[in-house]
């Protein structure tokens, strides 16, 4: 008897932490992701780029969530990443690239195409043009890649030489263009959840 109450609690442990798990995953893998960019970005000399990490704006009504802008004299660097895993495969033309795991396949958004959207908003806030500003993707996972571009995907580990890649002074109000990213970013919690509840309800829809 005593077994068997401690075989019905075990069991009762394992589908609990099966829902967390299930639930939660997706947030820790992005987390993980975002950090493993963040820590890479530590890599820029700090008197020279401006890291703003984790932005929302909103713009013509619609809120963009940016997972990293760095402001330079030699160019604005609009970031997202993606920690994906498996095999994929697509171009920075298509609206959905595939991610292919054992014998199962998933659409998904292109990250490209999706960041190319946060580019425009950046372009729209600052007033400035798109030549600018720089759309990159990092993939910090050891996923497969068979992705046509035109070098707007990176590692983790290669950003860091991407960005530095540009040296041409594009930009000479380095610190207004800061505080204007900082002053529309949106930090209250209550917009942030319903950014998050749309695109949930996107992607239930697409």
């Amino acid at each position: 008897m005593f077994n068997n109450i401690w075989i019905w609690i075990l069991a009762i442990i394992v589908l609990v932490l099966c829902i967390l798990l299930a639930k939660y995953s997706p947030k820790l893998i992005g987390f993980l992701g975002e950090n493993n960019t963040k820590d890479a970005l530590k890599g820029l000399p700090k008197d020279k780029y401006k890291i703003i990490n984790n932005i929302l704006i909103k713009i013509n009504g619609y809120t963009h969530q940016i997972d990293h802008i760095i402001v330079s004299q030699y160019g604005i660097f609009c970031i997202e990443t993606k920690q994906y895993n498996g095999f994929i495969i697509g171009s920075k033309w298509d609206k959905n690239w595939t991610r292919i795991v054992g014998k199962n396949s998933y659409p998904y958004e292109n990250p490209i195409r999706q960041n190319y959207g946060h580019v425009k908003t950046l372009c729209e806030l600052l007033n400035m043009d798109e030549s600018k500003i720089y759309n990159i993707v990092c993939i910090p996972s050891g996923a497969k890649l068979r992705i046509k571009h035109d070098g707007e995907l990176v590692r983790y580990d290669t950003i860091v030489d991407k960005i530095l890649s540009y040296n041409d002074i594009v930009i000479n109000n380095v610190d207004e263009i800061v505080d204007i990213i900082n002053k529309n970013n949106i930090t209250g919690m209550t917009i942030r959840k319903e950014h998050i509840e749309n695109i949930r309800n996107n992607l239930n829809n697409s």
